[in-house]
């Protein structure tokens, strides 16, 4: 029933498993573990669980089961597992494929974080990592080898949003049977189906739009059922990166107006780009729904509209960007994204401060560069805070 069934419809209703007392409002099941009626019960249980047994909370709970059970029909994969946020989630979805030896091919254009476990944590363990510029076809042909298992990247990368061929990159990597990992964060699972597209696994900090709202961190891996419950699910239920129940109920909660948010958020973020384009104190605006982005027919062909995230590179460096973002009443400064209230960052200084001075260059990271997360407020206030706090810079 669930796969007739439209976005809005899958994420107020899909997975809902309701207990004996039949709630409204799916139940939170805070428990660490599950009671057995009898030992062989219980020995049945640890061969194998049932699709409604539970063993304990670190392997599976009915109200994060539920979480999963949403999100894996809204991305339309055969499966999820949830973790305790989204680097956790990018950590299991690539440690869980590699083992020493092992080689990456991986987008350069990446968040600090992803980052920090490509250069350090998997190569201190005898990955080798070969990073490249992710728009550029011929460079992913190029880095591929018979022994690459997984391809990593950003559908749009944070902080300059990049827009990457997925498809074409897929069918690169696929002919050397690596793995395709895509972090779709900046997509959402409402602008763009990246599995669709030719990836394998998709993954998601559940932080960002899905609870939407600035409460809870989370996050989640999705593909087929072999890789969810045959390679990830083993390496979390061992390491302990699993979501909370109550924080996989908010997740739950905020996915019942996911589609409502992002497509206001979506709507806004073009409006903001076509109002300050052109703006004589910015370099440029970056949003892949403007016709001068570099990959804007890309965008076009992938995505549904141009997501919720644009950037602004101010002329004057640093300097003027912070007076800039001291300027502002409405947006409020801070590192997160996909929240319903307006959000923007320095990412030179915050996000991606600890890349060399090299490296935010190569990226097209600049002193100037902010990033700008957009809420659900008005459209026309919105725009008049930014340019208010243009015209005090």
């Amino acid at each position: 029933m669930t796969k007739d069934w439209n976005t809005r419809t899958r994420l107020v209703h899909s997975g809902t498993r309701r207990s004996q007392y039949g709630e409204v409002s799916e139940a939170i099941f805070l428990t660490q573990g599950f009671v057995y009626d009898t030992a062989e019960a219980a020995e049945a249980r640890f061969i194998e669980a049932g699709e409604d047994e539970f063993i304990y909370a670190r392997y599976g709970n009915p109200t994060v089961r539920m979480f999963e059970d949403r999100i894996a029909a809204l991305e339309g994969s055969e499966d999820a597992f949830a973790t305790a946020s989204g680097m956790a989630a990018v950590n299991a979805a690539l440690t869980c494929l590699l083992k020493a030896g092992d080689h990456v091919v991986s987008a350069r254009a990446l968040f600090g974080s992803c980052l920090y476990i490509l250069e350090d944590i998997l190569q201190r363990f005898g990955v080798e990592v070969t990073f490249v510029d992710g728009t550029d076809l011929d460079q992913w042909r190029a880095a591929m080898r018979p022994d690459t298992k997984v391809v990593f990247l950003e559908a749009l990368s944070n902080p300059t949003l990049e827009v990457i061929d997925i498809t074409g990159v897929s069918e690169i990597a696929h002919s050397v049977g690596a793995t395709v990992v895509v972090d779709n964060v900046f997509a959402t699972p409402i602008f763009q189906r990246s599995l669709d597209l030719g990836a394998d696994v998709i993954v998601y900090s559940a932080t960002k739009h899905i609870d939407g709202q600035g409460r809870c961190l989370g996050g989640v891996v999705c593909g087929t059922r072999d890789y969810i419950r045959g390679k990830l699910e083993p390496y979390l239920k061992h390491t302990g990166g699993s979501m909370s129940p109550f924080n996989a109920w908010v997740m739950l909660k905020g996915m019942e107006t996911l589609d409502l948010r992002c497509r206001a958020q979506g709507e806004t973020a073009l409006a903001i780009s076509e109002a300050l384009q052109g703006h004589p104190d910015l370099e440029r605006v970056i949003f892949p729904f403007l016709a001068d982005h570099a990959q804007f027919d890309l965008a076009k062909s992938q995505m549904t509209m141009g997501g919720t995230v644009l950037s602004l590179d101010l002329k004057g460096g640093q300097k003027a960007a912070f007076s800039f973002l001291n300027a502002l009443k409405i947006f409020t400064i801070s590192n997160n994204l996909g929240d319903a209230k307006s959000i923007i960052t320095h990412p030179a200084t915050t996000t991606h401060q600890r890349l060399t001075e090299d490296q935010r260059q190569s990226l097209g990271i600049t002193p100037g560069l902010v990033r700008v997360s957009v809420g659900i407020e008005d459209t026309d206030d919105l725009i008049q805070d930014l340019l208010s706090a243009l015209k005090a810079v």
